[in-house]
């Protein structure tokens, strides 16, 4: 399998003869280096044990911290501030319609600071995925962000510095059971009072993809905010099924794992009754 990133290439596969073959097929054709095994690629280091893979971005995660001033900031302890809800600038102007007072919460005027900073959160989520949440949570105010939505971002980036060596370990273990784990968050936004999905899929003890998206529609129960959290989970194993097949794991066993707090089990019972 080659991977090809502008002009940058990882080729890998259980096949050492096949990969020389296919570098010396790239040499004749093409002005390339080898670099050797790989160590370092887009900002994510690779880190080989006996146990498998880490893929972790440290190195990029401490220049992010350097750079917005934070190496002498208190670490945080979640993503984000507990209860935290974060607004926009048309809700905030409806629910004060009738107050003069200006508001607290000021709009940024260089909104590019803010921007900038959410994408570099996004792609460290490429590694952190326990900051999944909190990125599309930041990354819904980019045309018009507010002071306590950069103070969030800054939270995420302070949340970082407590574990900045954290990532993502593959596995060394050959187990080709694919585990979905999928859940919600009803009526979590306050402004739409929509419902976030959130998911993530395991082949073996690896993870190898996950999600954390606001839903399309508003959701009239919990019951309803589960079942499109599990469609959601559903088309991405399909997805996975296929993409595997197509690499010859053909001995792919599905699992399912759902997770429910208890008082939504029996709203479900009563759902499947009805």
């Amino acid at each position: 399998m080659i991977l090809v990133y502008v002009d940058d290439l990882i080729i890998t596969g259980n096949d050492l003869q096949l990969i020389k073959e296919s570098k010396n097929i790239l040499q004749q054709n093409f002005k390339i280096k080898d670099l050797g095994e790989l160590r370092y690629f887009l900002g994510i280091e690779f880190l080989r044990s006996s146990k498998g893979i880490l893929m972790t971005q440290r190195k990029y995660i401490l220049e992010l911290i350097s750079e917005w001033g934070l190496a002498g900031a208190k670490p945080a302890i979640t993503p984000l501030e507990q209860h935290m809800k974060f607004t926009t600038s048309d809700y905030d102007k409806h629910l004060r319609k009738h107050d003069d007072n200006e508001s607290d919460d000021p709009q940024l005027i260089d909104k590019h600071v803010y921007q900038r900073l959410v994408g570099k959160l996004l792609y460290v989520a490429v590694t952190r995925p326990d900051i999944s949440y909190a990125v599309q949570t930041l990354s819904q105010f980019m045309h018009d962000p507010k002071q306590s939505h950069l103070e969030g971002a800054l939270h995420v980036v302070r949340y970082l510095k407590g574990r900045p060596g954290l990532g993502i370990l593959l596995s060394s273990k050959r187990d080709c059971t694919l585990r979905g784990f999928c859940d919600s968050d009803w009526a979590s936004c306050a402004v739409t009072r929509k419902s976030v999905t959130g998911y993530c899929m395991k082949l073996g003890s690896s993870l190898i993809s996950w999600k954390s998206k606001k839903q399309e529609t508003i959701s009239r129960s919990t019951a309803e905010a589960e079942y499109r959290s599990m469609a959601s989970a559903v088309a991405e194993v399909i997805w996975l099924v296929g993409l595997l097949e197509e690499m010859n794991m053909k001995n792919l066993l599905c699992s399912w794992l759902l997770l429910l707090s208890i008082s939504n089990l029996s709203v479900l019972n009563k759902f499947n009754a009805i």
